[in-house]
């Protein structure tokens, strides 16, 4: 099988999860409003901050004990229609608690810190991409993209990459999938709001980094998927936010980790499993401090025999689902 087929089967799963919610990364918010709407993403009201509550229950959520630190991990999903149903008061209890959060990127909707970012490594006047797409490929991106008021034009400097996970979203929005509603920015509002401290594993920089450094021919496998893909990109997207409401964990390691790794090796270890070595670095010098840290990453770093979870307990750390 082609890297190009095998990827195709990963768009339909975690690949269609946007940025974030398509690869695995935190910083959707700040991508998709500049490129969608070309002013900042709306601040989450006060009002939008309590969410509906779960049935059964909730989403999934650990605890790592020592003799003076509790450090929570909970799995997100980066957007999310509104009337998503995540909240339980053991979650909101966890979080209350804490006097630090741990988001993937501290700042996922910080429109200043992108934009030149994306200027930088998602652009690529040189090398159109008209110049790497068929013309019936290049009529493709032009339909996809005026359904979010571009067209094939406008989105000839993009570089593959960028072009893909901007149009990712398109069909996602239209579904009713919004970043403002994204678990990250609740929190992030609640954390603001309550006067906690705000952190992230990452920068916006380093998660862009990971996307852009892809070699060409696998961004545009990407891209040509994703414009395939384009009519029914919710389907998946729609099963694993069942799973994650749900606390199903088994069901995200099926619907997102498992197919990530059967379609590339490469993009499973570049997006899940050396970030999440990193993160239980950074999760081991919290231990070495004090007090209640909650930490929120995309779910699919804590499903599968890489997560989180599984690289901090060969370490001897252990790790408990919450009570």
């Amino acid at each position: 099988m082609t890297f190009k087929k095998r990827l195709k089967s990963t768009v339909s799963t975690l690949g269609r999860m946007t940025l974030g919610v398509a690869l695995g990364l935190g910083l959707a918010a700040a991508v998709i409003s500049p490129v969608h709407a070309q002013v900042a993403t709306p601040p989450v009201a006060a009002e939008a901050r309590a969410v509906p509550p779960a049935e059964g229950q909730g989403p999934a959520l650990w605890v790592v004990k020592d003799a003076d630190s509790t450090l929570y991990l909970f799995g997100t999903v980066h957007l999310l229609r509104p009337t998503t149903g995540w909240g339980t008061e053991r979650v909101d209890a966890a979080f209350d608690s804490a006097d630090k959060v741990v988001l993937e990127i501290s700042n996922p909707d910080d429109q200043a810190a992108v934009v030149p970012l994306v200027q930088q490594h998602a652009l690529s006047p040189a090398t159109p991409l008209s110049s790497l797409l068929t013309p019936d490929e290049v009529a493709a991106l032009d339909a996809a993209a005026r359904t979010i008021g571009l067209d094939a034009a406008q989105m000839d400097p993009f570089r593959p990459w960028f072009a893909a996970l901007t149009l990712a979203v398109a069909p996602l929005a239209k579904a009713g999938y919004d970043p403002t509603s994204g678990v990250e920015l609740i929190l992030k509002a609640r954390a603001e709001a309550a006067g906690k401290t705000v952190t992230g594993f990452e920068t916006i920089d380093e998660q862009i980094r990971i996307l852009a450094g892809f070699p060409e021919a696998d961004q545009l496998a990407f891209l040509r998927s994703t414009l395939e893909d384009f009519e029914t990109a919710t389907v998946e997207l729609d099963r694993l936010v069942a799973a994650w409401a749900a606390g199903d964990v088994a069901g995200i390691e099926t619907i997102a980790v498992q197919p990530m790794r059967e379609s590339s090796e490469a993009l499973y270890q570049a997006l899940l499993v050396r970030r999440n070595t990193n993160w239980a670095d950074q999760i081991e010098t919290l231990l070495e401090g004090s007090g209640t840290v909650f930490i929120a990453v995309g779910a699919a770093h804590l499903a599968g025999d890489d997560s989180l979870q599984d690289i901090l307990e060969a370490r001897g750390v252990d790790v408990d689902v919450a009570p």
